[in-house]
């Protein structure tokens, strides 16, 4: 009966929502009218929908993307789908926190270099890190730098130190690759980062020689200039002045499948199975495309991207397949965990032997 039902301007005010909000989520197909006068297009809602509309709201006061409101008044009741939603956002919020503190750090600092620009000296921030690991996070990015002379800035090793962990980040816009190494020491709560040249990074790598024994290194990170002293060894260099781009939002993807496999069952998948000629290279450059695929029960299979599909419900994402190739551990044979997002999310690469080393594959769009 129309006489249960409450027009959108109550609604409006017992819920906290505005009129103008509540035709927008309408559209939105996020919370619909119960009912609409087909004559004067006026909204009318059923008594239980306010409940609804009050969760709207809270949901939107602490930012929430639309599509997660959606999953969260969609949930089944009983389940926990729309626990995880909340889970999910509140992680991406604390991220958010401490980058933001992290950046108004940086900022305070740039702000008393432009204020006292004859004064100003370089922040110098000590470190150790275990020398064999340094090593193998060297070694686990090397491959993902950049060598585009129009891009200088990805022609380097980001050293990023932050909250007790060194960062190591290489990227060419096409991957990305990231290790994380310990650190002790005074600077181990501060934050500071470098861009260490490739050449230098390189040379770093060969002091650190075969990294099987045990030790640690010394690395000194001022922002101008990156030092490492091993074993009474010592090698320094300038940083490139430049700034890095933004990486975080790649390390905190949220797939919506992961699939685990041993790093030599993958290798001989990819470079077994057949690929596609596209230009989606470097600079638009011809490169071998393939495709991975994994179905609801968790099966992995590669294939040449191809205009049907044997299951249509299975998850895909097209990558560069040298690419991948590079980003898989070379001689591993430990497991490996892909986590992927859809045909337009990034593919990452993770090994559960090392949580903070992984890959980050930027997917190839396929022609329609």
């Amino acid at each position: 009966m129309e006489s249960d039902l409450r027009s959108i301007g109550e609604l409006a005010r017992d819920s906290g929502l505005s009129v103008s909000a509540l035709r927008f989520y309408d559209g939105a197909d996020v919370l619909a009218p119960a009912r609409v006068d087909p004559r004067t297009g006026y909204r009318w809602y059923a008594p239980e929908q306010l409940a609804d509309a009050r969760l709207l709201a809270r949901l939107r006061r602490v930012g929430l993307p639309l599509a997660d409101i959606r999953a969260v008044l969609g949930a089944a009741p009983g389940g926990d789908a729309a626990r995880r939603v909340l889970d999910a956002h509140l992680r991406r919020l604390e991220h958010g926190l401490a980058d933001a503190r992290r950046e108004l750090s940086l900022i305070r600092r740039l702000i008393d270099q432009r204020e006292n620009p004859m004064t100003a000296t370089p922040v110098e921030y000590r470190c150790t890190v275990p020398a064999r690991a340094l090593a193998e996070a060297l070694d686990a990015v090397r491959f993902a730098v950049g060598s585009d002379p129009e891009l200088p800035v990805l022609s380097g090793v980001l050293f990023d130190l932050d909250g007790g962990l060194l960062r190591l980040v290489a990227t060419d816009r096409y991957r990305m690759a990231l290790a994380e190494v310990p650190v002790e020491g005074p600077a181990a709560d501060a934050s500071a980062a470098a861009i260490v040249p490739t050449a230098l990074a390189d040379a770093l790598r060969a002091l650190l020689g075969s990294g099987s024994g045990a030790g640690t290194a010394e690395l000194v990170l001022d922002g101008t200039a990156v030092g490492v002293a091993v074993d009474g060894h010592r090698i320094e260099g300038v940083a490139l002045g430049h700034d890095y781009p933004d990486y975080r939002a790649l390390i905190r993807l949220d797939p919506v499948r992961r699939v685990g496999l041993s790093a030599a069952d993958l290798r001989e998948a990819v470079a077994s199975a057949p690929t596609r000629t596209l230009p989606s290279g470097p600079d638009g450059a011809a490169c071998e495309v393939a495709v991975l695929a994994v179905d609801e029960a968790g099966r992995l299979t590669v294939a040449a991207p191809a205009a049907d599909a044997s299951d249509p419900d299975a998850l895909r994402v097209a990558v560069n397949r040298d690419f991948l190739l590079e980003a898989l551990p070379a001689g591993a044979p430990g497991q490996l965990v892909l986590e992927l997002g859809g045909p337009i999310a990034p593919l990452a690469i993770r090994t559960p032997e090392h949580p903070g080393t992984f890959s980050v594959l930027m997917p190839v769009r396929l022609p329609a």
